[in-house]
């Protein structure tokens, strides 16, 4: 798909896309959004870009940087995305290239996004197609605010999902936090990569005025404090995934240590059973009392074997936690 725009006031006003009759694209901005080869052909034609600068954002995997070919500058960089799941929302990354040319801005995406669609709704204040820099130091700008904003938005579900964990723990939550630490991972790799991209733009020529500086400098700030907050975010996360997996270890380590417990003290009156169910002769053989007698036997042996393994249970565990307090103590 191709959109083209242009600036009259203070807002961004769209072109109409027909090529036939030929089009001024001086001061314009040209977007791309998952284009065909043909679409990528005609643009090639009108603008003079290289097929390789318009298709270098269509492949996910690759990766930030900025390049020139005979007067045009690609800056690819990294968006956060957010994608609907059945009962909750995940997070990712995708690439975003942007080309300057001598006459316009060109604009490439694989599928709509909250930055572009932001800068078509006129969201965004103090746009000019004109200036074509300070045009991408905004899209730079805007793109670590709205990382800022997916990552609160990642913090207040951590902190849904561990009260609902609190409660019960399933695989649904589980699986939602691993999402969301998989989120985080994207973010840090993205935003570590955009951070060398702000710093080359710095230390280049293409800064024209102070206002450009300024807004420069406020992108690496946003990209910093977005970097921060992914980290501490993502470290948080980690532990807890971690606590979680002690806390499910240990009940089911709980739970085997009781299921033992009880299976040997029911093995002993089976035991018992076994014994004086031969076919042969048994102690209190044909006494009316004999049942009751065995009975009791069994189960005050079963008693006191349950009694002396639950004990030595809870004495071990206090003894472990009273090392662990001298371990700890000896370390301070």
């Amino acid at each position: 798909m191709i959109q083209i725009f242009q600036t009259a006031g203070k807002r961004l006003v769209e072109q109409s896309n027909e090529f036939s009759g030929g089009i001024n694209i001086r001061n314009k901005w040209i977007h791309l959004e998952n284009p065909t080869d043909r679409e990528i052909e005609l643009i090639e034609r009108v603008t003079g870009v290289s097929e390789d600068m318009l298709k270098a954002a269509l492949d996910v995997e690759e990766r930030a940087r900025i390049e020139s070919d005979e007067g045009d500058m690609l800056v690819l960089f990294d968006i956060p995305t957010i994608e609907d799941e059945d009962s909750y929302y995940s997070y990712s990354t995708m690439p975003l290239g942007v080309v300057i040319t001598d006459n316009c801005v060109i604009t490439v995406c694989l599928k709509e996004n909250s930055i572009i669609s932001n800068l078509i709704n006129n969201r965004i204040k103090n746009l000019d197609t004109a200036k074509r820099e300070n045009f991408l130091y905004q899209m730079l700008y805007n793109t670590h605010v709205k990382f800022l904003q997916y990552l609160r938005q990642i913090d207040r579900s951590w902190q849904r999902i561990q009260m609902e964990l609190h409660r019960s723990t399933k695989n649904k939550e589980l699986i939602q936090l691993l999402d969301l630490e998989n989120s985080l991972v994207y973010f840090s790799a993205s935003l570590r990569a955009n951070s060398l991209i702000i710093e080359r733009l710095m230390r280049s020529n293409s800064v024209k005025s102070e206002e450009d500086a300024e807004l420069l400098e406020d992108v690496g700030i946003e990209n910093r404090q977005a970097v921060d907050m992914c980290n501490i975010y993502r470290d948080i996360l980690s532990g807890t995934m971690d606590a979680y997996a002690s806390i499910i270890s240990n009940n089911v380590n709980s739970i085997m240590k009781l299921l033992t417990v009880i299976t040997l003290i029911i093995s002993i009156p089976t035991l018992f059973a076994s014994l004086w169910g031969m076919n042969t002769g048994v102690p209190f053989e044909g006494q009316k009392y004999g049942f009751y007698v065995v009975t009791g036997i069994s189960l005050i042996i079963a008693g006191v074997a349950g009694y002396y393994l639950l004990r030595t249970k809870k004495e071990k565990n206090v003894e472990e936690i009273r090392k662990s307090i001298r371990r700890r103590n000896k370390k301070n």
